[in-house]
């Protein structure tokens, strides 16, 4: 199936399950900064609901729109329904009504309470989506993403941006002078997360190592290799990688 009629079919999937209480559903991700590789990027989408969800319409949300019923055109669907309210506060927390991964390529998941999902998976994706959404998510259906997601107080997104990167440090993998699998990812995340820090703005994570690259990063042999490997060289070294994870993650500590 076409990504845009998948796209269309998820809004009519959501407006089915929510009914009145339906609101909107936008692009997140690659989607929403123009950023999105077919066979490599998932389709992230956000439902947001005027009410809190009941388990059945959770359910029947889950029912319409996994793999098996809707089949995914990309490597998986990470799709996340909340409330209007929640999104319009500007709160940090998770606070989702519903959370479902699935696809060709993605373990199907359902996890109907934040305090269900695993620690371990990290609690700072979802304001940082939100604040995604907010600055470029794309409307599929009601209004812009900017009148309905809140931006997060800078300090509480600063907080997200620390723990992002101690949760990618600390993921298990080589940490020697070998090209590490995931390293370029690593990397490049955290090239987005130091763009958000120094310029206010949230770029792709290849836009972000470009930006860098562009004022000169000193880290620019790690950059560059990190942005090749997305098109199959080798990945940059564990080392390198947690090196300039460090650097990154030192510079907006000491902005405090």
């Amino acid at each position: 199936m076409d990504v845009e009629l998948y796209l269309d079919a998820v809004v009519a999937a959501a407006r089915q399950a929510l009914g009145a209480d339906f609101v909107g559903v936008y692009a997140a991700g690659s989607l929403a900064l123009d950023a999105y590789q077919p066979g490599r990027s998932d389709i992230d989408i956000a439902v947001v609901s005027s009410q809190p969800l009941t388990m059945f319409a959770k359910h029947d949300l889950v029912a319409r729109l996994r793999h098996s019923a809707l089949p995914c055109p990309a490597r998986g669907v990470e799709l996340v329904v909340y409330t209007l309210a929640t999104v319009q506060s500007g709160t940090a927390d998770p606070g989702f009504e519903l959370e479902l991964n699935d696809g060709a390529a993605m373990a199907f998941r359902q996890t109907f309470h934040p305090a269900d999902r695993p620690a371990a998976d990290g609690a700072f994706w979802y304001g940082i989506d939100r604040s995604i959404l907010h600055q470029s998510g794309r409307a599929l259906a009601g209004p812009p993403a900017s009148d309905v997601f809140a931006e997060l107080p800078p300090d509480a997104l600063r907080e997200l941006l620390i723990e992002s990167l101690r949760w990618w440090m600390a993921l298990p993998g080589q940490d020697d002078d070998k090209p590490a699998v995931g390293a370029d990812d690593a990397v490049l995340g955290a090239c987005r997360a130091l763009v958000r820090h120094r310029y206010g703005t949230w770029l792709s994570k290849v836009a972000a190592g470009r930006r860098l690259l562009a004022v000169g990063d000193q880290w620019s042999d790690i950059i560059e290799r990190s942005i090749a490997a997305r098109a199959g060289g080798p990945p940059p070294t564990g080392r390198r990688a947690r090196e300039f994870q460090q650097s990154v993650l030192q510079e907006i500590l000491a902005s405090n």
